[in-house]
């Protein structure tokens, strides 16, 4: 996502408005029939956005930055398709393989669609405290020049499927703690619903202007927004539908870990698209943010390895790559404040912290988080936002004009108060937010399979296919 030094007050980045006299066909007709004309342009403009073009001088594009920006969209993309359908479906039984994939799949389509309509608007449009405005709907105003105030120096239609590509990882992540369980419909309605529920109130909060960025919150690159949201959301989700058929009792073991290890890789390279290019520009900043992912995600792996090789006397393969996305998800919300070897450090916390949430914790309290979103998003957001707190360093933060940020071995302890409002506000809203968005949901339809569906297998029950006929 993006850092606070790279955005500023709205005013900055004005949009010009049309030279008066309208089209230039519009010149080539008499002024009787300028009247019929203009109705059916300002008809039209109801129905299709019209370009706008940005000030000159407060946002200009740079076309270094509008390629890595691109690049970092394509890479941040791919960890929803193929990444994320791949690591999530290498978890499941093999009956479920195909209905796990198209949860990923779906996400994507429908997300997409309604965040350039409504969503986008609604979390980067105007400077309310709380929500955003109407201005961009259906990308109105956004022309070949605009740019965002956000991000000055790529195209502002740029800025926006970046962000879109944020908003469809969150909503995919949240399927992985209902796996194997929650109809496809019930899916598909609770991510448009919750899309507009809590991800873009939670953008608009910390990214676009609202008051958790205005009071200083340090979210480099989804920390609140993308893993506690996805978490905790998980959480709620996993709760109120219930444990899945034999859990606790049966062999509920993955089908196909080498999809999850392929998944994995995906996830880890699109990763540098996810943190480096949360600078929003071509920059040492992006550099430094992706060597502190990398190193992360290595101390993540060792870590939750050398835990199950002292405690079940093997280190296993699915322990590897859920110590290195744990690694991953906690360093998101810090690696653009942090030295690389922060990184590590927040990697061997994370490996060791969510190894526990997820062998332990999940099984005392008796929750049946399917994938662990909870246990390695969830807690890792909240880890890696506090840890911002404490390992921000203005070697890092400082540019022209801005002294940077600062944490508590920096010299700032109240910077660790405001990470720890951010995330009791985000964890809060949450779970308010998904529980209310589940409540309308069954208004419409059941949640969860019945229990022979759940025993036959979600791919045959729900899409009328299997893996291998």
């Amino acid at each position: 996502m993006q850092s606070s030094f790279a955005r500023g007050p709205r005013k900055d980045c004005r949009i010009l408005k049309r030279p008066q006299g309208g089209h230039l066909a519009e010149r080539r007709h008499s002024p009787l029939r300028r009247r019929p004309l203009r109705a059916a342009a300002a008809l039209a403009a109801l129905i299709v956005a019209q370009p706008a073009f940005a000030q000159a001088g407060e946002g200009r594009i740079d076309a270094a930055d509008t390629a890595f920006m691109i690049a970092a969209t394509a890479l941040v993309l791919m960890m929803t398709l193929p990444g994320l359908a791949l690591f999530y479906s290498g978890m499941v039984r093999k009956k479920n393989v195909l209905a796990t994939m198209a949860q990923s799949l779906i996400a994507t389509a429908l997300v997409s669609l309604l965040w350039i309509g409504v969503a986008y608007s609604l979390a980067f449009g105007g400077d309310g405290a709380y929500i955003g405005d109407a201005s961009r709907m259906l990308l109105a105003g956004i022309g070949l020049d605009t740019v965002s105030p956000f991000a000055k120096t790529i195209p502002e239609i740029l800025f926006m499927i970046y962000q879109m590509t944020f908003a469809v990882i969150t909503c995919a992540l949240v399927a992985g703690s209902v796996a194997e369980r929650m109809k496809f419909s019930a899916f598909m309605l609770f991510c448009a619903l919750w899309l507009f529920i809590v991800y873009a109130p939670s953008a608009h909060w910390v990214w676009g202007g609202g008051f958790l960025q205005k009071m200083g919150l340090l979210d480099f690159a989804g920390g609140t927004v993308v893993h506690i949201n996805a978490g905790v959301a998980g959480l709620v989700c996993a709760l109120v539908l219930g444990s899945r058929v034999g859990f606790g009792r049966e062999n509920l073991s993955p089908f196909d870990l080498s999809l999850a290890v392929v998944g994995t890789g995906l996830l880890w390279v699109g990763w540098f698209g996810f943190n480096g290019g949360s600078a929003l520009a071509a920059n040492s900043r992006a550099v430094f943010a992706i060597v502190a992912t990398h190193l992360a995600a290595c101390a993540g792996a060792l870590v939750w390895s050398a835990l199950e090789w002292l405690q079940r006397g093997k280190p296993s393969v699915l322990g590897v790559v859920s110590g290195a996305v744990a690694g991953l998800g906690t360093i998101t919300p810090a690696s653009g404040y942090v030295l690389p070897w922060h990184g590590v450090v927040i990697g061997l916390i994370a490996g060791g912290v969510c190894y526990w949430f997820c062998t332990v914790a999940k099984y005392r309290f008796r929750y049946d988080d399917t994938l662990d979103v909870f246990g390695v998003h969830g807690v890792g957001g909240i880890m890696g936002t506090l840890l911002a707190g404490v390992f921000a360093t203005r070697a890092i933060t400082a540019s022209d004009g801005d002294p940077g940020v600062a944490g508590l071995l920096d010299g700032d302890p109240h910077q660790l108060l405001v990470q720890a409002i951010g995330v009791l506000v985000t964890i809060v809203w949450c779970v308010i937010g998904t529980w209310a968005t589940l409540k309308i949901v069954s208004l419409f339809t059941s949640l969860r399979v019945n229990h022979d569906d759940e025993r036959e297998g979600l791919d045959i029950a729900l899409h009328g296919e299997a893996l291998h006929q």
